[in-house]
């Protein structure tokens, strides 16, 4: 299994996010094809991966 580096990646989150949540987010991160997934409380661990193409079809299925 390889892994992606996301060294330079750009981390976002929720416009939703306020102060009273910003330790309970999810943020998202891309890498090329792939969208990484991390919880904000625990940024230095292994974020989850997909490949970008999921990860627009997951996006699109929650907003139909």
């Amino acid at each position: 299994m390889s892994t992606v580096d996301f060294s330079g990646a750009v981390w976002r989150k929720s416009t939703r996010s306020t102060a009273a949540t910003n330790a309970n987010c999810v943020e998202v991160a891309h890498a090329g094809v792939i969208v990484g997934v991390r919880d904000s409380k625990n940024p230095t661990a292994t974020p989850l991966t997909f490949p970008a193409a999921h990860w627009a079809r997951f996006l699109r299925s929650t907003r139909a």
